[in-house]
């Protein structure tokens, strides 16, 4: 028997066909179990979920009611079985409560990984490598040009620019779920405890974030403060939002933007980022050679992303790789 045999993709997503249940999927199912919060993996519509407990959390005060009818919550390393098809999840250290999901059936270990990074993030827990005989991988950042630079890099250019420019606000793309939370945690760590200005759409998620236990500090609401309060200030912003008429009153503002696209000049001047700040949630190519290679993985299935390349060192390390075409938008990174 192969993976292929039980493992398909469907209009929905992956099915698991054994245990009757999908990972991530696109559209409105009955059985769904979700990696994380991102709205291109954790849609609403799904009668029965499992998840952690903080995907859960977060689907919930993003859709409400509609995050799901059944919620299950599942924490590490927790079983749950779908018939003859054991679950378990394992952090993928992409944003709070990311998993791996462990699929074994019939003797055969397969691990879906979601999106996924190694660097370190104090906002969730770090990425565990599992063993298995195929891994399910993003391919995000999946081209030999994506090396990332250490996120205290990225921080103290943040900090340099807000001491030479001290009557500018310094305004910054952020996405509303993990790459908020963690810039914050990351400027926090630095001793920064300035207030942090943030626009509306940020603040639900940084509330949870703050319930669970991830002190954010001082935190204010952006699109309601005076024009001279702003001015010096930091403000984190949706990156959409920075277009909007509430913008115009920012001071002189520098305009930046957090994310691994940021490493790609064509990205950052399609933004106007003045200030382009490379620190991204998903693993760069180097870490994902590694996690390949830690997985001891005898195949593997490339989701979404830059699958050609990824695709191609696989099979010159005599690895059987092959693409999983899933149709996502770029909705987080």
């Amino acid at each position: 028997m192969t993976f292929a045999d039980w493992i398909q993709l469907r209009p929905e997503g992956i099915y698991i066909v054994p245990g009757d249940f999908y990972l991530d999927p696109a559209r409105p199912v009955p059985r769904a179990v979700i990696s994380h919060a991102h709205t291109d993996h954790a849609r609403p519509g799904h009668q029965a979920v499992w998840a952690t407990p903080a995907t859960i959390g977060i689907m919930q005060a993003r859709f409400g009611t509609a995050a799901t009818a059944q919620p299950n919550f599942l924490d590490w390393h927790q079983p749950a079985d779908f018939g003859p098809v054991r679950v378990t999840l394992a952090p993928a250290g992409h944003v709070l409560g990311s998993a791996q999901i462990i699929l074994d059936f019939a003797g055969q270990r397969a691990v879906y990984s979601g999106d996924y990074k190694l660097t370190p993030d104090p906002t969730c827990t770090a990425f565990e490598p599992i063993p298995c005989g195929l891994f399910i991988t993003e391919a995000t950042f999946g081209l030999p040009v994506f090396v990332h630079p250490p996120p205290e890099q990225e921080i103290a250019k943040l900090l340099r620019s807000l001491q030479l420019f001290p009557s500018r606000t310094h305004a910054i793309g952020v996405y509303a779920l993990g790459k908020c939370q963690r810039l914050i945690r990351l400027l926090r760590e630095t001793g920064y405890a300035a207030p942090i200005y943030l626009h509306g759409a940020l603040q639900n998620l940084c509330h949870f974030y703050s319930a669970q236990g991830i002190e954010l500090g001082e935190l204010r609401p952006a699109t309601a403060a005076a024009r001279a309060e702003l001015a010096g200030a930091l403000v984190l912003a949706p990156p959409s939002a920075l277009r909007e008429s509430w913008a115009r009153r920012l001071t002189d503002p520098v305009i930046g933007f957090a994310s691994g696209w940021m490493q790609v000049r064509q990205r950052a001047r399609q933004q106007n980022a003045e200030l382009p700040l490379i620190l991204s949630d998903h693993a760069d190519w180097p870490d994902l050679l590694r996690t390949i290679r830690e997985t001891r993985a005898g195949e593997v299935w490339v989701t979404h992303g830059q699958e050609d390349a990824l695709i191609r060192q696989c099979t010159l390390d005599g690895i059987p790789a092959r693409p999983l075409a899933l149709l996502r938008p770029e909705a987080e990174e």
